[in-house]
């Protein structure tokens, strides 16, 4: 029977971003030279001059694979630390359900369940989101997901604009060609696809317009384009320079501030996440230093043992 003191320790390994633990980070390593591994093999794998690397590749994969397994188990086993607040099947089941169950899981079923299938073939490209979901804790890439989740309905709504755009787009397209060429025309979705490669890109030429009113139509459209699509740059870019700002102040308050928070076993905000904590404690977590890592808590973030919280009460005027 394993003691929950191990069983503690083993969690505290896995955790991804723990810089400062010798055995957490030599994890981290291994993790990714693993991941690395197997997106490689499956990269090779589409040569034909490799063709007679195939047993080495398959011994590869299914080390590779085999540690997955082993990382998917043990999180599986030890969740219940990072959901401190819920039952060991409550946890393991938040878990499975979590984006990081998620692409654990279709990290290794196509190597195991009807990989013979293409569609179970595809999923193979999954491994790389794992690659993503490692990234995802240190600063660099939570900034970017940061970015993205707090613009999501700026987002949304230029996405929507594009949509509605290219599907009027390709409706006049087809309905000013078609006529003139019908193969190329041949319905509404041969118009949409002239409408995405011309608004995203500078079109393929395999698609055209020759009529004169499809040609104005083009023109118009192109210009559109143009504009529509810069509006998600747009707000991306603003984003990032907001993101940086607040990066820049937090760190300055990391280091003056006293409302600092080391998090250790006992902690009551352990496995919770920025907006749980405010929610619960109205307390603000402005800037998480892990190791000697600096970050922003992410919508994915949750609090580990070691973090250090730089934090301040939520008063009524900061409301």
């Amino acid at each position: 029977m394993i003691k929950p003191a191990a069983r503690r320790r083993i969690f505290e390994i896995i955790q991804i971003g723990n810089t400062s633990d010798l055995p957490s980070r030599a994890f981290d390593i291994a993790l990714v030279c693993a991941i690395v591994l197997n997106i490689s093999v499956m990269l090779l794998e589409t040569f034909e001059r490799f063709a007679g690397c195939t047993p080495w590749f398959d011994r590869i994969e299914a080390v590779t694979i085999l540690f997955f397994c082993v990382e998917y188990a043990l999180r599986i086993w030890t969740s219940d630390f990072l959901y401190p607040g819920s039952s060991r099947a409550g946890a393991a089941l938040r878990f499975l359900r979590s984006f990081d169950g998620i692409v654990d899981l279709l990290t290794i079923l196509p190597f195991f369940w009807m990989s013979g299938f293409v569609a179970f073939r595809m999923l193979r490209v999954v491994r790389i989101f794992h690659l993503f979901r490692v990234n995802s804790y240190y600063d660099s890439f939570n900034v970017i997901k940061s970015v993205i989740y707090e613009k999501r309905n700026q987002l949304a709504s230029s996405i929507f604009i594009i949509l509605i755009l290219m599907t009027a787009s390709s409706l006049c397209m087809y309905s000013a060609e078609h006529e003139a060429q019908p193969e190329a025309f041949a319905n509404a979705f041969s118009g949409l696809w002239w409408s995405v490669s011309t608004m995203l890109t500078v079109g393929y030429g395999d698609i055209y317009p020759i009529t004169t009113a499809g040609q104005i139509m083009a023109i118009v459209i192109a210009f559109l384009g143009v504009g529509v699509v810069a509006i998600p740059t747009g707000i991306i870019s603003a984003g990032f320079v907001e993101q940086y700002t607040k990066a820049q102040n937090a760190s300055s308050a990391l280091e003056t501030s006293i409302n600092t928070v080391l998090v250790d076993i006992d902690s009551m905000w352990l496995g919770k996440s920025a907006a749980e904590i405010e929610e619960q404690y109205h307390m603000v977590v402005v800037v998480v230093r892990r190791g000697n890592a600096l970050m922003q808590p992410g919508p994915d973030y949750r609090v580990q043992i070691k973090d250090v919280l730089a934090v301040y009460k939520k008063t009524m005027e900061t409301v």
